[in-house]
């Protein structure tokens, strides 16, 4: 029998109604829905699953007001369009973007009911993925063996106190680890303070990190604290530390084993209480040979030690990841998250990504831009002509396999990623057989 406890709740919220939302909303309210109504610029954060708004001239005067509202909601949206709107130009564009479905008015009562029951359910289905997908931190998505050895480590060492060096590719994520050590920190309410030490130039260095008091030389018109000084109770986080200068590198020993600064033209000591990440790309040891590196300081600073893995590496992360960025970005470019078409999913997976995450960010945002359908292809992803022209390699035939099916099972859950009893039909296995794949290739 089922269980009518764990049936969810069934929450609308009704976004500028008009008398006819009225009638519905009455009787939807004595179907056992909650139902609340708003102006559009009062809805605020709702405590709803799903929205329908009644779509006004006002409205398409005024879109960017409507993405705004689907967006910053994060709930599923249904619109309900009088006959007259939808000849207008791009209205059915629009609907097609941003709307999970949509109803005429008049409502057809009872069409309407059984519609938004639907759209509820698939509403709570998206709830529970979202609240899935939250839980990990931004750049630790995925379930290959490095993601979770990476999730590991970093819950046991973001406790402590203790200097960390982050090592990896560029583009690999070494920042956002180092955010994510001071966000499972005891610092996490403390400020986290970044600094390029290659980004900045070499006169400046001394100034930006250690602060400078009025006076002190040309132009220094008044006093300025520091980065590390700004990040007193928190985290310093200094990237690409391979890359600073010698002399510095000397003023940065004596910070780590004092905790003490002075501003650049300044008498008096500052004790500050910091903990310090660094990052860099650089081999430190052949640097430290080739005197370029004070191996004291990579001592002090590389007391314990995280290495990223290359994207190509981990191929079982790179759909999760991708997926994310399209989340990510959808409000930035003003448009719905797309799924991936089949072609897109292969391309990725065949990619090498010499730019690693950074570049798989920035090619999902150039194909939520380009993208004209539902689904971004590989040509958006500016990966169309790497596929034809690449020779593949000479590997073993369970390689291949091994490939080939990693790649079914994504296409699949990608157009079905609630319904496993449809992504097995689609691929012609059982559900147990489904399930037995998805456990040996780590995917989800």
């Amino acid at each position: 029998m089922l269980d009518v406890a764990n049936i969810p709740p069934r929450r609308l919220l009704l976004v500028d109604p008009c008398d006819e939302c009225s009638v519905l909303r009455a009787q939807l309210s004595a179907a056992g829905w909650e139902v609340q109504s708003a102006e559009l610029d009062d809805v605020g954060q709702p405590a709803c699953d799903l929205g329908m708004l009644r779509l006004r001239p006002a409205h398409l005067a005024n879109l960017k007001k409507v993405k705004a509202l689907i967006n910053l909601t994060g709930i599923q949206w249904v619109v309900a369009v009088p006959q007259e709107l939808l000849g207008q130009p791009g209205v059915d564009q629009f609907i097609a973007e941003w709307f999970l479905d949509y109803h005429t008015l008049p409502f057809d009562h009872s069409r309407t009911h059984i519609a938004l029951g639907r759209a509820c359910g698939m509403a709570h289905l998206r709830r529970r993925q979202q609240q899935r997908n939250g839980t990990e931190d931004e750049f630790l998505f995925g379930d290959s063996d490095q993601a979770k050895t990476l999730r590991k480590l970093i819950a046991r060492i973001a406790p402590t106190d203790s200097p960390v060096m982050i090592r990896g590719e560029s583009g690999s994520g070494k920042e956002l680890i180092a955010r994510a050590l001071h966000a499972h920190s005891r610092r996490k309410q403390e400020p986290f303070v970044a600094v390029n030490c290659g980004a900045i130039p070499e006169q400046l260095i001394q100034s930006e990190l250690f602060g400078h008091e009025k006076g002190a030389f040309t132009g220094a018109h008044q006093r300025k604290i520091g980065r590390i000084e700004s990040a007193d109770g928190g985290t310093l986080f200094l990237d690409e530390i391979g890359d600073l200068p010698l002399e510095l590198q000397a003023n940065l020993l004596r910070f780590l084993q004092e905790m003490q600064i002075e501003r650049v033209g300044g008498n008096s000591t500052i004790t500050v209480d910091v903990r310090v990440l660094a990052a860099t790309h650089v081999d430190l040891e052949a640097a430290i040979r080739e005197g370029r590196f004070r191996e004291d300081l990579y001592y002090r600073l590389n007391v314990l030690e995280v290495r990223t893995t290359p994207l190509r590496q981990r191929q079982a992360d790179i759909f999760p990841m991708a997926m994310h960025f399209a989340q990510l970005y959808m409000a930035e470019i003003g448009r719905r998250p797309r799924s991936f078409s089949t072609e897109a999913i292969s391309a990725m997976l065949r990619h090498s990504w010499p730019g690693n995450a950074r570049e798989l960010a920035n090619r999902v945002r150039r194909g939520m831009v380009l993208a004209d359908g539902r689904e971004i292809e590989a040509a958006d992803l500016g990966l169309a002509s790497s596929i034809s022209s690449e020779r593949p390699a000479i590997e073993s035939l369970e390689t291949w396999v091994s490939r080939a099916e990693r790649q079914a099972l994504h296409a699949a859950l990608n157009h079905f990623p609630n319904n496993m009893r449809q992504a097995a039909e689609k691929l012609k296995i059982s559900r147990p057989t489904l399930y037995r794949l998805l456990r040996k290739h780590q995917i989800r």
